[in-house]
This record gives C-alpha cells, structure tokens and sequence, in this order.
C-alpha cells in the first residue's frame, strides 16, 4: 500500500520570516495600535460596540461588568476576560481617559494605582459621548466584517463625529513600534478643525481681493493659534512649547510636565511653610511619588523636608510638603522638580493606522485624514437616508395611484383566484413595480379614508422635498462640509469644557540662584565638620570689650574652627587640610538659626574619612581665558603654592587634587589673587612676613609648592593673607586680645625668609589665633571655642606698633579661647554706635625686629602626579 505526501518543502528562514511578519502585522494592525479615523483599537472599540447591542445607553440603568467581560468575549474579542475588563476599566477611568467614555459605577481604580474591584462588583453603562461616538452606525456609514466565528457582524470602526484619537490621546507598544499620542482638549481641537475646513473660514483674501485655498502653512499657523498643547486629565503645567511644536510638524517631540503647587504657611507665626501639590503629571502614580519623596528624603538626596503627607479626598488631591525653618520654597521644588516624578517627561509619537498601514502624523495630516473620514460617513449616511427616501417615495407613489383608481384596484382585488394574480394584475394594469403592487395589497382598509389619503399625499410631498435636499447635498462637497463642521460645533457645544492642562514658557534657562536673594551669609564650620549659613543680620552690633552672643551651640566636644562670610550666589570651593578641593553652592548650606549647631560636611560634599575643612572661597564665576585669578595655598610648615582659578572650573563629585601636602603637614589658608598681591603669612609664636605675589610662580594642582616662610622650632603658620600697598593688619590672640598694626610697619621682604615681629605674645594675651588684613570699612567676628560670637567695627581700633601686646577685644571665660576671626567687608558702624567703643591704649611694649635672612635657599618640591 501506497501514500501520496502533500508536503511541500520550504526554507526555515523564508518561513520564520514570514511568519514573524504575519504576527507583528496581525499585533499591529488588529491589538496594539489606534485607527486614525475614530483613534480606537479594536478592543475599545469592540467593548463600546458590545455595550451598544446590550442596549446600555447613557440612560439606561447600569449592568454587570461581568455581563458586559462576558459579551465582548464571547462574541468579538475572544483573548480572555482580564483584557476586556482592563480595557473597560480604562474608559471609564476620568484620570485616564481626558473625556471618559464609559460610566463605571463602583471602584474603578485610583491615581495611587490602586486595582479596580472585580468585573463582579462593578457595574457600567456608556456616557453620552461614547453614544455619540456610535451615532449613524445603523446608517452604512462604515463598514462590517464577520466576528471571529463568523456568527454575526462588527464594524471596522465607528463614525465618531469628533478627533477622538486626538481628543482621548492613545498608547500602545507593537511589535517594533510604539504610539503615545497625548489627549486634548475638545473645545480647541474642533475650533482648530473649523479654522481650517469651514467653507466660511478656510480661504485668504490675495491682493486683488479675490479668495483663495489655504496653503498648508496657513494651516498650520492656524491650528497653532487654536490647538495651544495637549490637555491632560490630571492638569498639571506644560513647560515649553519648543516640544509641542516639534510633536505637530514632526509627529515626534517630548513635553515637560509638571505638577500645580501652591506655599501655604504653618502654624501660628508662619515661619516655617509647606508646598501643597494639587495636581500632578500625567500618568504619575500618587502613592509612587509620596513614596520616592520619602525615599530621597531619608537618603539626603533632598533637602529641607521636614514632613510629607497625602490629605486627597473626594474634593480633591492635596499633597502636603511641609519644610524645614528657613528653607526656600522654590528651592525645594527645583529640586523635587529634578529628582522625583513631579516633574515628568511625556515622549510625543502620534503613530497610527491609515489605510491598512502604520504612520507618524504631524498634527495637520491627522486632522485633514479625520475631516475626510468624517465627510465619507456624511455622504455615505446621506446616500443612505437617499435610498430610503426613495424608496418610501417609490411606495407612497403607489399608494398614491391606488387611490386615484380605486374602484379599478378593488374589482381587480376582489376578482383575482389569489394575491400572486392580483399583484400581476396591478403591475400590468396601472404600471406598478413588484414592490408597489405589494405595498397596495398589504394597505389597511383605513387607509382608504379621505383623512388617510391625505396624508398619503402629504408624507409623498415631503418625502419628495427630502429626497431633493439629500441629492442636493451629494452634489455638492460644500455641503458636505457644512455638515460635518455642524456636526462638530454640536458637539462642541454638548461636551466641550475648559482646559486643564495650563502651558508656561519655558524656565530651563532660569537659574535657580534667579531664585534666591543674594545676601551675605555668615558660614560657620566646627572642628567636628558641622557648618551652617545664618544671615548677618542675626548677630547684633556691639562695642570692643562686649560680652558677645551665641553664635553656635556645640557639645562639650566641639568648638568652632573657621568663620566665612559669603553671598548666596557665590559658589564655595572648599579646600580640605589634605589638598583637595570640592565644590559647594552657598544656598545649599543649611540657613540655621543663630545658636544651632548646622550640618556636617559630609553630607554636602564627599570628603574622605579624616579630612578637614582647612578654607573656603567663594567664587561667583570662573574667569575666562583673557582674565587672570589666582589661589594662592597655605600650609601649616610654611609652604605656598599658586594656581590658575581655571584649573577648578570642572567640579566632580569627589572633589579633585589642589595641592600636594606632605604626612606631616596640613593645608591652613587659601585664598583669591589677581596676581599683583602681596602675600602676608603670620606664626602662632607671633612672627610675621610680607612678600611680593610675583615671587611665587604659577604651578598645577598636583604640585607641593614652594618654602613661604622659615620658622623657628615649636613655631607654625596661623594664617596667610593677600595683602596690598594700604590697610592694616588685625591679629587677635588666644585670651581675646589683639591689636590694630598699620601694613606699612611690615616692610616687605623676599620669600622664604624667617620674617619680623607682629605681636609679643606672653601668659597675658596667649598665642596668635588668627590674622586678617583690614581697612575703616570693615567690621570682624570674633569666635570662641565655646561659640560665643562678637561683632565689632574696625574704624574705632585706634593703629598701634608691632611689637606689643594689643588690648583686649572679647571678655571670655579663663576656659574659653578665640578660635576664628572673620572680617566683613560692610560698614555698618553709625555714629552712635561708634561712640560706644573707646579709644585702644598699648602697653608699654618695645618693638624688636627678628633676624632676616634672604631667599636664597628656599627650595621647590616637586609636584607629584594626581
């Protein structure tokens, strides 16, 4: 026994290829996509048709999801009941869909991504715009094809009288391609669609006055004019129009969203404030975004945030931001802006089905394919009602004949075997069609009345006015037009609302410092690292010899080691004792009260383990190539090294090489030179030196600099200033003492040398703490270990000699000592307050200048790589 094979041979790539392409065209075409005649996939569409044959119109009374899940699967879209009710619960969902088109009663989900109750639970019914979608289908406006069993009909889309693709927005991921077209308001795009097709509107006037077509470009300039950016369910702000732009002629762009806030203030004395958010981007899950808030917060990403709470209710979303005391709102939101979903990009592709085939529209074409959808349903509903007409004319006709001979069609009737002979009869007799001769077989007797023959006569009259008006219309593409723009202004008119979504140019360019007010700060750092930013205005005036305020309160411990004062627009480049420096922006610091104690450093910029804080610059911007700065370094052994400001342009997040220190030595002074200065260094042993900037020479970050000063055994370097031809040098010791000393009585000498007296240093006044270069504008904090702060003028220090012992600047307890000095450059001092301060008096003290060897042997280290 023999069998004949039918098997054909075929290659596997061919097959796997084309295989591949049948199921992401099938995926496509028939699942992921939207149709840009009614922008519906077909499982929306086939759940609103479903609900449609069940008769739930918008006032009927709800059913079942379970019922409906039942009939959409069992008769159109046979994938399973979980995505049907998926997609039910979607179009029911108002902070999905911009204009819902299902009525859901019961828990249809939330913004905080909550799950819809089970299809069981909820029941559902069509909205009015969703009806309205579906108007006409019984008209042949669009065409049916079989279910997937062939047991009845679907329509391949619905004659929506509306852009719904563009009103409702669509998203979908297909096989190699993906659409998210955005939704928008009603109201403007049926405006715009009227701007450009109504055949009142759609030309322009040329020179000679005569109308002509609209250009494409015209087109465009007036949709724009219209259709000003989507509109989102959710609200929120659109940043920009650069991306809405690019989205409408391209197809593709991206939009900025952000979320609507408000600052209110808290608690009774309004001190502290709190951000309230009350709408958010769209798409953004409210509890994912409470919950990243919280996170940052905890992970000190963002700062500020002292409490964060979600009071939404049925009125409303209300999330509450509460901040810290002092902290900016603007700020905070800049930064909630770049780190968290309240700011959120929306990625524009307007990807959709147009005849048979996937395309990316701009906003033009997608319009102009709806207006020609839509003025196909209007002449094929109108060709419809036409045959009807007709037809209904073409039997009142013969009604209409019956009647005139009457007794003729009742002998003939009444004298016929049966109704075939009779119909025969009146079709060769009278003239009659098959269908007419029928019709006057099926008429009632009643009809044969004088009343009813009238109004045989009057219906026959009107139809034929109708069925003139309907030909009148196909005739004429104008009129088509009117409709459909009538049509479109109805519905307008029914379901238009204003627009949520509000548009704002674009802040991108605004700098975040346009934000805060630039104001000098006082920036306090502890020996344990702890630093803090409080306003100058936080420490009160006083005479020399005051008692002093708190200025920070510190554990037992920890004392206060340096005093900077900067602009909040400054950036901070803070240079640890190790050489390195990072970067830090003033407003970023914690503006603290006067007496608290601040943040540690560590969480501002990442200093490795052991690191000091040893100076800070403030820098508003780095030069450019023509202008030259400087920083000049120095170190505890009285080594010194300068290097072009450029160098430090390129902030990274672990802070890079500013100097090579060697083990046994730290970093102590940095500071900013135009390269012109002179360089002024003083010892704790009360040792001074002055020398010319120029003499020392620009080297690269690496480098370990060169010999500054020469000190003597036990002796280090307190302090290096950048002085020049005028002023004077304050030097302020241990037990509270300093003193006035003109610059000129520190005669200027070469680098490297072992320097001249500044101050005598003994048990009663202790060892130089600090040094600092001042002129009759200035004022200066002094700052304690213990934290005691005073703020005195330098204008009423009287200038004394070198080499004495000053007087005293701050009383202080004999546990206490100075540990900073600070200058401000304000004058602040009136002449009240000037009063207050008397006259300085020396002690007697005899001046004796050191040995001065020349800069001979200074020698240069080499730098070491980074």
């Amino acid at each position: 026994m023999t069998t004949t094979s039918n098997r054909i041979p075929v290659n596997i790539e061919d097959e796997m290829r084309r295989s591949y392409m049948d199921y992401a065209m099938s995926v496509i075409i028939g699942r992921a996509l939207p149709d840009v005649r009614d922008g519906l996939k077909p499982s929306h569409r086939r759940v609103l048709f479903a609900m449609r044959q069940m008769g739930l119109s918008a006032s009927r009374p709800y059913r079942k999801c379970a019922k409906i899940v039942g009939e959409v699967i069992g008769n159109y879209h046979p994938h399973g009941d979980a995505p049907a009710y998926d997609t039910l619960v979607r179009l029911a969902q108002d902070f999905n869909m911009r204009y819902p088109l299902v009525d859901g009663q019961g828990n249809f989900g939330s913004v905080d991504g909550d799950r819809p109750a089970a299809y069981r639970y909820t029941e559902a019914k069509l909205e009015a715009l969703a009806e309205a979608l579906m108007a006409d289908l019984d008209k042949d406006t669009v065409d049916f094809v079989p279910n997937f069993d062939e047991t009845t009909t679907e329509p391949t889309v619905l004659p929506t009288p509306i852009p719904n693709l563009l009103v409702n927005g669509s998203s979908g991921i297909a096989v190699g391609m993906a659409t998210n077209i955005p939704p928008h308001n009603l109201t403007e795009v049926v405006n715009g669609i009227i701007a450009i097709a109504d055949p009142e509107q759609a030309f322009t006037i040329d020179e000679e006055g005569r109308p002509q077509p609209l250009t494409r470009d015209e087109k465009r300039r007036r949709l724009a004019q219209h259709i000003s950016g989507p509109d989102f369910p959710t609200g929120g702000i659109l940043v920009g129009r650069a991306g809405i732009a690019s989205a409408y002629s391209t197809g593709r762009g991206t939009v900025i969203v952000r979320a609507r806030t408000d600052v209110e203030p808290l608690g009774r004395g309004g001190d502290r404030q709190a951000i309230i958010v009350t709408e958010i981007p769209y798409q953004v899950n409210k509890a994912k975004l409470i919950e990243r808030i919280a996170d940052l917060v905890r992970e000190k990403t963002l700062e500020g945030i002292s409490d964060i709470r979600d009071e939404s209710d049925r009125q409303g979303m209300r999330v509450v931001i509460e901040l810290k005391r002092g902290e900016l709102p603007d700020v905070v939101l800049n930064n909630l802006y770049k780190h968290t979903p309240l700011q959120s990009s929306f990625g524009i592709i307007m990807l959709a089905i147009v005849d048979g085939r996937p395309r990316v529209l701009p906003i033009l074409e997608l319009i102009e394919r709806f207006v020609e959808f839509r003025r196909d349903v209007v002449r094929r509903r109108t060709e419809f009602e036409l045959r009807k007409a007709e037809a209904r004319a073409h039997i009142l006709d013969g009604l209409r004949i019956a009647l005139d001979n009457l007794d003729a069609v009742i002998t003939l009737i009444r004298g016929a075997k049966n109704p075939a002979e009779a119909r025969e009869g009146l079709m060769s007799n009278f003239g009659l069609s098959q269908i007419q001769a029928q019709a006057i077989l099926d008429m009632q007797l009643q009809r044969l009345t004088g009343l009813e023959r009238q109004k045989i006569l009057d219906e026959l009259a009107e139809l034929l006015k109708e069925i003139e008006r309907l030909r009148t219309i196909l005739g004429s593409e104008r009129l088509v037009m009117e409709i459909v723009i009538n049509e479109l202004k109805d519905a307008r008119d029914r379901f238009g609302d204003a627009r949520r979504t509000e548009i704002v140019d674009d802040t991108s360019d605004l700098n975040i410092l346009d934000l805060i007010a630039d104001e000098d700060m006082a920036i306090t750092v502890s020996h344990k690292g702890y630093i803090k930013r409080t306003s100058l205005d936080e420490y009160r005036f006083q005479g020399r010899g005051g008692a002093g305020t708190i200025g920070m309160r510190l554990p037992d411990d920890d004392y206060v080691q340096h005093l900077f004062v900067a602009s909040t627009h400054a950036y901070l480049i803070v240079y640890s004792d190790r050489g390195r420096a990072y970067w830090l922006r003033v407003h970023e610091i914690p503006d603290a009260g006067r007496d608290a104690r601040g943040k540690s450093i560590a969480n501002l910029v990442q200093m490795t383990s052991g690191e000091r804080v040893a100076d800070v610059i403030a820098v508003r911007e780095f030069p450019s190539e023509e202008a030259q700065r400087f920083v000049v370094m120095g170190t505890r052994k009285g080594v010194i090294k300068k290097t072009d400001l450029k160098a430090y342009s390129n902030p990274r997040v672990g802070g890079i090489i500013a100097m090579g220190v060697d083990d046994d030595d730290q970093v102590i002074a940095v500071a900013l030179s135009s390269g012109t200065d002179h360089v002024f260094i003083g010892t704790r042993g009360g040792v001074a030196i002055r020398f010319p900037e120029g003499r020392v020479r620009t080297m690269g970050r690496t480098a370990y600099g060169v010999r500054a000063i020469s000190l003597r055994d036990g002796d280090e370097v307190v302090a290096m200033e950048l002085v020049g031809e005028t002023g004077a040098m304050l030097t302020v010791t241990a037990n509270g003492y300093g003193k006035r000393t003109p610059l000129a009585e520190y005669r200027i000498t070469g680098r490297g040398g072992l320097g001249i007296r500044n101050i005598q240093p003994s048990d009663r006044n202790g060892p130089v703490v600090g040094i600092t270069h001042v002129n009759d504008d200035n004022q200066v904090l002094i700052i304690t270990k213990d934290g005691m702060v005073i703020r005195m003028a330098v204008a009423p220090l009287r200038a004394i000699g070198r080499n004495t012992q000053g007087v005293r600047l701050i009383r202080i307890d004999e546990t206490d000592r100075v540990e900073a000095l600070a200058r401000l450059d304000i004058a602040e001092v009136t002449a009240d307050q000037s009063e207050v301060v008397a006259p300085l008096e020396t002690d007697g003290a005899v001046e004796e200048p050191l040995d001065e060897p020349e800069d001979d042997g200074a020698v240069e280290d080499e730098p070491e790589d980074e």
